[in-house]
């Protein structure tokens, strides 16, 4: 039996757009404002062609008035008790339910997506985002100790998703203290004008929210603003590059929701039904235009035959047409030129030899629609299996065992989600371990909530929207005023000789002296050093300090050292001038110790453990050091020992101990917040304090199972001989643990260009690091400016914020209870 029609009024809407003369401007310090003179952008709907409105174009002078009226909001904002932003929060979200069917029919109209699933879904969530973070607002202080807001944040949203896009962004900035300049999409900006109004109904002060419209050279203007202290994009892959680049540098804040290319995997022993209708909502949901969409099926030979069918069956049941019918499934595409980009690779897929299933039936005379299909036949490497093709046309290939599906899935340069439906729950956890994405699902699809954390892996972007994980996205530590990557890379801001600052101020040293003084038991006797450190008599044994690469010592692949100088400007020593060549043999080692990152976390554990003792056992060899090398006094040397060995304690404890979370999302899932370390890691350590900067980046990041190529200090690289001998007899298994001396800047932008690193810490000059960070952008890994800090104080050399940026986080939704 065929559904009737069942149009919903778009009444309302149309004495909306009519109220506002169809004609819209900016939304800066509470009030609505169209400057003269900007260019016009037409609002389409995509199902009919209509015109419904035009907004103007902001320009580089409406940006910046936005970003100043941000600014001087932030600063009551910020203040606001915890409650008072919470009940804020509160009121958006009653306004939004309360306006439910009107932003739902706004939303069809603007983006062509079918009214179910924008009554359903997409304000509902909205909703929950503002409720949800309004109780994040409430207990700031107790959850977050410690921690404020980073300022003014700047956030560009795409078209497939405009209200909740907008809801993903501005709650969790509003409850951390921060105020927003946020640009809707060109083609998609009514909901966020009809929210403005919703700002204005509810109370919110003047500024707290600011709207921008306009194009991508808008976005630009608002991204590279220097009064922007935070940077938030959500949109594809090739923009989130150009971003990456444009601030490079500047010490912004950013995070990347980027595309996808997301498995969908159909296990031989899978509720073949249940997988059906999880197709139909990871593909042809939204038209398709999702970035976690499940577009590429790899189903398992012995039931590929029989999934088919029986997709192809279910194809044929879909409904495509007006999106205001509620008995609509499949709507409109969102513009011309994206329908044309879809069929041109349909053509392209067809060309590489897929063969294309789509619906049966003809299309209607107006809009931007296409019949949603699925291609078979299709090889791994052809265009439409490796690019993101954002519309409702999914690709398929076939596996025959769980490592191969693995393997299948995780042969994109994307890593946003995937979908794994089997019934034996224990092949269905294996495989979503291995399985390269932010966010798998277990016999289910597009589950989404504000309680739990999405975001991505490899090209798909880094950083994570929703909860716990997504607040620290727009919070900073109490101590970090400003981001500060200026002072880090010199030798203490041009201390009188090489080692002259062991790292922190007179008074944070002082400080963090007297509590390590204070320990007392096995960790303070192994610390104990001769007062003098007086060196032994006679000539001393001349030591060849080489890099260490997969456990052994092996020389510069140039075969050239450079000069080591002490605090009078005296030769103190050689170390190898490390090359492009060394750090790919570096990297290739970290890459080959994966069992490293296999090994159970309180394995991993004992061994920081016995590391900590070792480097005990040597602290007498490392303090003379430090006093031959750096200039240190005695007692400044046995302070910054004392420090790396404790730090060193403190991240094997934490090794077993910093772990994830069990998310309340829907009632029949269990939602896991699971650390996973990057992989391998590239760390350039200061010039200060070269002992315990180098343990205080390479702990944290080994203690979360990452493998790591180091760079340490290029001024006291010395240090990094002695710490390699204690590595050695330390049980750390080979390749974990890689040193290469030499120039930080170049070695750096090395290791930002390669590939097989995933993430990348630097310290070193403003310069430097925006050189790194562009580096970065290729395969957009995440990287982190460690900056300039007192390594001696525990706020700023070690915690939980160093443990953070050596995992992502990985969300799985298994299905629990009835």
């Amino acid at each position: 039996m065929e559904y009737g029609p069942s149009p919903e009024s778009n009444a309302d809407v149309v004495q909306w757009l009519d109220r506002h003369g169809r004609r819209f401007g900016h939304f800066i310090e509470g009030r609505f404002v169209t400057p003269d003179g900007r260019p016009a952008i037409p609002v389409r709907n995509p199902a009919t062609g209509e015109d419904l409105a035009t907004v103007v174009c902001g320009s580089a002078e409406d940006v910046d008035q936005a970003v100043r009226a941000a600014r001087k909001a932030f600063g009551a904002w910020s203040r606001l008790p915890g409650h008072e932003r919470a009940l804020h929060l509160y009121a958006i979200a009653r306004h939004i339910q309360k306006r439910s069917r009107f932003l739902a029919v706004l939303e069809t109209m603007d983006n062509g997506k079918p009214i179910r699933e924008t009554r359903d879904l997409d304000i509902p969530l909205a909703a929950r985002h503002f409720y949800h973070h309004a109780g994040w607002a409430a207990v700031l202080e107790d959850e977050f100790p410690g921690y404020g807001p980073l300022g003014v944040c700047g956030q560009v949203i795409p078209w497939n998703f405009p209200l909740l896009m907008l809801a993903w962004k501005i709650a969790p900035a509003l409850a951390a203290g921060n105020t927003v300049v946020l640009k809707p999409a060109d083609l998609t900006p009514l909901s966020a004008l009809a929210f403005a109004e919703i700002c204005q109904e509810a109370g919110l002060p003047a500024g707290v929210v600011n709207i921008v419209q306009g194009d991508g050279g808008t976005g630009a203007w608002l991204c590279g603003h220097s009064g922007v202290d935070k940077v938030a994009f959500t949109g594809s892959t090739r923009v989130g590059r150009l971003i990456r680049e444009q601030i490079a540098g500047s010490g912004k804040r950013l995070s990347l929701e980027l595309g996808g290319k997301s498995p969908f995997i159909v296990c031989e022993d899978a509720d073949l039904d249940a997988a059906v209708e999880g197709v139909v909502d990871a593909i042809w949901f939204n038209q398709g235009e999702v970035c976690c969409a499940g577009s590429r099926l790899l189903v398992q030979e012995g039931i590929a035959g029989r999934f088919y069918q029986r997709l192809r069956q279910r194809l044929d049941t879909l409904r495509v047409g007006d999106p205001l019918d509620k008995s609509t499934d499949v709507g409109a595409i969102v513009s011309a030129a994206q329908l044309q980009r879809i069929q041109g690779l349909v053509q392209q897929g067809l060309d590489e030899g897929g063969v294309l299933w789509q619906k049966a039936g003809p299309l209607p005379a107006q809009g931007h629609f296409i019949t949603p299909g699925f291609f078979t036949g299709t090889d791994a490497s052809a265009t439409v299996c490796q690019e993101e093709i954002f519309g409702p046309i999914a690709v398929s290939m076939t596996f025959r065992t769980p490592d191969e599906a693995v393997l299948l899935a995780n042969n994109t340069r994307y890593g946003l989600a995937a979908s794994i439906w089997s019934e034996n729950i224990n092949v269905a956890l294996d495989m979503a371990a291995r399985v390269k994405a932010g966010v798998v699902w277990v016999n289910a699809t597009n589950l989404l909530d504000a309680g739990a954390g999405f975001g991505g892996y490899r090209e798909s972007g880094f950083g994570r929207e929703g909860a716990r994980e997504g607040m620290y996205e727009y919070l900073a530590a109490s101590w970090e005023a400003a981001p500060d990557v200026g002072a880090g890379a010199g030798v203490d801001a041009g201390a009188d000789a090489a080692g002259a600052g062991v790292g922190a101020t007179d008074a944070g040293a002082a400080g963090a002296g007297a509590e390590i003084e204070a320990g007392a038991g096995p960790v303070a006797a192994l610390c104990a050093a001769p007062a003098g450190l007086a060196p032994m008599a006679g000539p001393a044994v001349d030591r060849t300090a080489k890099l260490y690469i997969h456990g052994r010592q092996v020389r510069p692949d140039g075969g050239h050292y450079y000069s080591v100088l002490g605090p009078q400007g005296q030769v103190v020593g050689q170390a190898g001038l490390g090359n492009r060549k060394d750090i790919r043999n570096a990297v290739e080692a970290a890459a080959k110790a994966g069992g490293w990152s296999a090994m159970a976390a309180p394995a991993r554990a004992q061994v920081l453990y016995f590391l900590g003792e070792n480097l005990a056992a040597r602290s007498e060899d490392f303090a003379r050091r430090l006093v031959g090398d750096a200039g240190a006094s005695p007692d400044r040397a046995r302070e910054e020992v004392r420090a790396a060995i404790r730090r060193t304690f403190y991240y094997a404890a934490q090794a077993d101990k910093f772990d994830g979370a069990v998310h309340a999302t829907h009632s029949r899932h269990v939602t896991l917040a699971m650390h996973e370390a990057y992989g391998v890691m590239g760390l350039v350590c200061p010039q200060a304090a070269p002992l315990l900067s180098l343990v205080s980046l390479i702990l944290p990041a080994i203690a979360m199972g990452n493998r790591v190529v180091a760079v340490p200090s290029a001024a006291l690289p010395l240090f990094a001989m002695d710490f390699y001998q204690v590595l050695d007899t330390s049980d750390v298994p080979p390749g974990v643990v890689n040193l290469v001396t030499g120039d930080g800047a170049s070695l750096a932008g090395t290791l930002a260009g390669h590939a097989e690193v995933s993430a990348l810490w630097y310290a070193g000059s403003a310069a430097d690091c925006a050189l790194v960070e562009r580096a970065a952008a290729g395969n957009l890994k995440a990287c982190w400016a460690v900056g300039s800090r007192d390594w001696l104080d525990l706020q700023q050399g070690q915690g939980r914020a160093y443990l953070r940026h050596a995992v992502q986080v990985k969300n799985i939704w298994i299905p629990y209870g009835a």
